[in-house]
């Protein structure tokens, strides 16, 4: 037969006629952690030790009990603070995911401005993995950031609920952390201008760059190092800490240049009509019109002057990187001209 749980009051059974209650000198046989847990129980802190203070007023509950419930409190705080600690990083993560994937596509100012530049199907193409590899780059230096922080704080918090004393822990690290930054000085350097060259799009991969050191394309670009090719087929391997300064021939535009030198006693208005033809010609040209000549070319002035030699300077703005072709072209179209008309010019 069943008796209802009413029946049998739970103060018929006193607790404290199961196990005496201890002095409590007697728990400090199991370590400072354990004299914490039971002293904290004894005040009611916790949630299973508050549950038992309200359950049963005024009981002393034995040692093992206010134990066991200070330890699952503990595991409890713990594990509390681990899931809220991987939480609060997985939404960081997935805001930093969110903002490198808009900075990686581009915003509108910027493809207005390459439309405005004329750039190509292909630099295009160069700029937005360029904006994508930049931003998968700043992402993962962010996400890598933002877990170190995170977890790093959750388990400063979870050695204070374990009653550790964090001032010794903390000095040793710093001590350490110190030690480390000044035998690995170089390479943090190398680190935080890697960092601050891809937050300024200073370059990236397919960019024609001066580091002072090396001239060449940039083949790959990390926090670290930049790999450059230059015009010989030679792979450098540049330090991002010991660029000091950085030419860079690909960004926005480029300009063709061409100097033109001819005799001291030459016609000097019938070779400047004859420049601007040449220029003329090649602006109107289609293979060069709005594809590799941003604006028409125009012919300056003397540019330089001597006892036997006058040097007219015929100019272009071109898309980026693609000066070279223009400049040869120009050249090319100047030797043929002078030719046609006999026309010398200075040694």
């Amino acid at each position: 037969m069943l008796f209802p749980l009413t029946s049998f009051p739970l103060t018929s059974f006193p607790l404290t006629s199961l196990t005496p209650s201890p002095d409590p000198n007697d728990i400090g046989n199991a370590g400072e952690t354990m004299k914490t847990v039971t002293a904290a129980c004894e005040k009611g802190q916790g949630i299973f030790c508050a549950i038992l203070k309200t359950s049963f007023p005024g009981q002393r509950f034995p040692a093992w009990v206010q134990l066991v419930a200070g330890f699952t409190d503990t595991l409890i705080a713990l594990t509390l603070i681990l899931i809220g600690a991987l939480i609060v990083r997985n939404i960081v993560h997935r805001l930093i995911t969110r903002v490198t994937l808009r900075a990686s596509t581009g915003v509108l100012p910027e493809r207005l401005r390459n439309r405005a530049l004329l750039v190509s199907d292909a630099s295009a193409a160069i700029l937005s993995e360029r904006r994508r590899a930049r931003a998968e780059a700043m992402g993962s230096v962010l996400r890598s950031v933002s877990s170190v922080l995170i977890l790093g704080t959750a388990a400063l918090m979870m050695l204070g609920k374990l009653n550790v004393a964090l001032a010794p822990l903390l000095t040793s690290v710093g001590i350490l952390g110190v030690a480390v930054g000044f035998g690995a000085q170089e390479l943090v350097k190398d680190f935080i201008a890697g960092m601050f060259m891809l937050l300024e799009d200073q370059y990236g991969v397919g960019d024609v760059i001066d580091t002072g050191s090396a001239i060449g394309t940039v083949e790959a670009v990390t926090l670290r190092i930049t790999r450059l090719r230059d015009a010989d087929g030679k792979v450098w391997y540049v330090r991002n800490g010991t660029i000091s300064r950085v030419g860079n021939e690909s960004q926005g535009w480029s300009r063709a240049l061409v100097d033109v030198p001819v005799p001291y006693d030459s016609d000097l208005g019938a070779v400047r009509d004859l420049l601007k033809g040449i220029a003329t010609g090649l602006w109107e040209d289609p293979d060069f019109h709005q594809k590799l000549i941003i604006e028409e070319p125009e012919v300056f002035g003397l540019e330089q002057l001597s006892a036997s030699t006058v040097i007219f300077r015929v100019t272009a703005k071109t898309a980026p990187v693609r000066h070279e072709e223009v400049t040869r072209e120009l050249r090319l179209r100047v030797k043929r001209a002078f030719d046609e008309r006999a026309l010398a010019f200075a040694g």
